[in-house]
């Protein structure tokens, strides 16, 4: 094939090479026109050499008619790619009648099936340059069909229902609905026949065919067929996946972004589409995270085109100091951290700080219960979360002041809790009277504080409390301490058996009686001034 292609590709005047080529690898049994046979065998060659042309144009990026150009002896401004210089031979072994003459239409056939879109567009202008030989009644007689069934292919091939034209779909609410209706009936045709992994690998390209264009079945009675084909499902949901990118793609005016409607349709659809290529073998899973990485990277790539591309080059990094390797002392303040300090020094800015009369004062109750008593009004219509009752520094802050000037208010904590503390008179009238205790509970009240007989200190640590029962605990722990230290005492006749004298028995009898008197009034200090415990 090689030697075929030398041959057939060389340079100079095609009548000088062209039949003397066929008669050299062919060998027909007529020196001038091939048998029918011969005719095969030529025609699979030239099928097979246009292939391998086709194909290294295009991975190596170049447009199929300019590939491999060669230069004309004669006129060197004549410049010919190797693809059209190919169609030249046969156009003129045709057009001499040394080979069948509708060779010629089918080398052109299969160029189109071969090529893009784009690539046609200059295929077509070769067809309209050669229209005075191709036109030839001996030529075209036996290639009108072939031609016929090319154009007819072409216009199948061209883009009509919206990938061409994506930006179309955001002109008319119809248009997208139109398109998502006809997409739903392709994916439930996909959902309907799923694919298994054997026929998935069975039907999938080789490494060595990636290259080429997919020919798809035309045929209605072949479209099952055409359904188990893996890669004809991917191309048209890798399909969707671009136009859904395009459509959501930053950068455009307000008038071709979708609407909010049609943004929930993309989204339902492009989950959908992503689920169909997931389960589409082989490595569904795989295929589709690359996908979305090109997808994302191209994004990015937009990203930077409409923020004017901006350069890619990093700024260089800055020498290191020669002290760079030490570790940075931490720093020290003189009471130890940074706040404790600044109090020191406010305080030396301002010596009267401390013995001003206001640093310390403690507010009146009705001022402190206010705020609250005003969210408590139904008509000031405060919500519950910024409620003044949800503020526990707050609620605690206002039990301790409540606890050293309103007893009767504290007392009402218990039952009707932080809000029952508030001093009626600061509530609204329609409020008083679900916190206003009755002239009944009043007076067991006082009935009960009367038979406590605990004195106002007393009652003052059992509200502070907030149990009696803990109070009463807390005075019967004390008198048991002070009978143990009572009891513990020596008599002076067990001071005699001890050997003591009466200055030691005296003064070891008076350190213990001033243990015992300081336990003891430790213990009515804890009893009048008990820790602050807030149920």
């Amino acid at each position: 094939m090689d030697a075929f292609r030398d041959a057939i590709l060389q340079r100079g005047p095609i009548e000088s090479f062209a039949l003397k080529t066929v008669q050299e690898f062919i060998q027909p049994q007529k020196q001038t026109k091939l048998a029918q046979d011969e005719n095969q065998m030529l025609e699979n060659m030239l099928r097979t050499l246009l292939q391998e042309l086709v194909a290294s144009a295009a991975q190596s990026g170049e447009q199929i008619m300019e590939y491999g150009q060669l230069i004309d002896d004669d006129h060197d401004e004549n410049i010919h790619g190797q693809i059209p210089h190919l169609l030249d031979v046969v156009l003129y072994l045709c057009e001499k009648e040394h080979v069948e003459g509708g060779m010629i239409f089918q080398l052109l056939e299969d160029l189109t099936e071969m090529s893009t879109m784009k690539n046609c567009k200059d295929v077509f202008g070769y067809i309209e340059s050669k229209q005075d030989i191709l036109g030839k009644q001996e030529l075209f007689a036996r290639g009108k069909l072939v031609m016929l069934r090319t154009c007819n292919q072409l216009l199948r091939r061209l883009s009509k229902e919206y990938f061409c034209n994506p930006a179309s779909l955001t002109s008319a609410s119809t248009k997208w609905q139109k398109f998502s209706s006809s997409l739903a009936v392709v994916l439930n045709t996909f959902d309907a026949q799923p694919l298994s992994e054997e026929e998935g690998e069975a039907n999938s390209l080789e490494e060595e065919a990636a290259t080429f264009n997919i020919k798809y079945l035309t045929s209605s009675k072949l479209m099952g067929l055409e359904l188990k084909d893996s890669s004809f499902r991917r191309h048209i949901l890798l399909q969707c996946l671009i136009l859904f990118d395009y459509l959501r793609a930053p950068g455009k005016n307000d008038k071709d972004l979708p609407s909010e409607t049609m943004k929930e349709g993309l989204k339902s659809c492009e989950d959908r589409v992503k689920k169909l290529l997931e389960i589409t073998p082989p490595k569904g899973k795989e295929f589709l995270r690359a996908v979305e990485h090109i997808l994302e990277r191209e994004k990015n790539w937009v990203w930077w085109k409409r923020d004017g591309c901006p350069p890619f080059e990093k700024q260089p990094i800055e020498k290191k100091s020669p002290n760079a390797g030490q570790k940075k002392r931490k720093q020290r303040w003189r009471l130890g951290n940074k706040e404790l300090s600044q109090l020191w020094r406010w305080a030396d800015q301002n010596p009267n700080a401390l013995t001003d009369s206001q640093r310390v004062r403690t507010p009146d109750i009705a001022d402190y219960w206010k705020p609250l008593a005003e969210d408590m009004d139904p008509s000031a219509g405060i919500e519950d979360e910024y409620h003044h009752k949800n503020n526990r520094v707050y609620c605690w802050k206002g039990l301790r002041f409540t606890a050293r000037q309103d007893l009767e208010g504290f007392s009402r904590f218990t039952d009707l809790g932080i809000e029952g503390v508030v001093p009626v008179e600061l509530l609204p009238p329609e409020v008083q009277s679900k916190f206003q205790a009755k002239p009944s509970e009043k007076a067991k009240r006082a009935k009960k504080e009367e038979t406590k007989g605990g004195g106002s200190q007393d009652a003052e640590g059992i509200y502070i409390s907030g149990s009696t029962n803990e109070a009463e605990g807390l005075r019967g722990e004390a008198e048991a301490m002070e009978s143990d230290a009572i009891a513990d005492t020596p008599t002076p006749e067990e001071q005699q058996r001890l050997g003591g004298s009466d200055t030691d028995n005296g003064q070891e009898a008076g350190q213990i009686e001033d243990t015992e008197t300081e336990e003891t009034g430790l213990m009515d200090a804890d009893l009048n001034h008990p820790p602050m415990s807030i149920a």
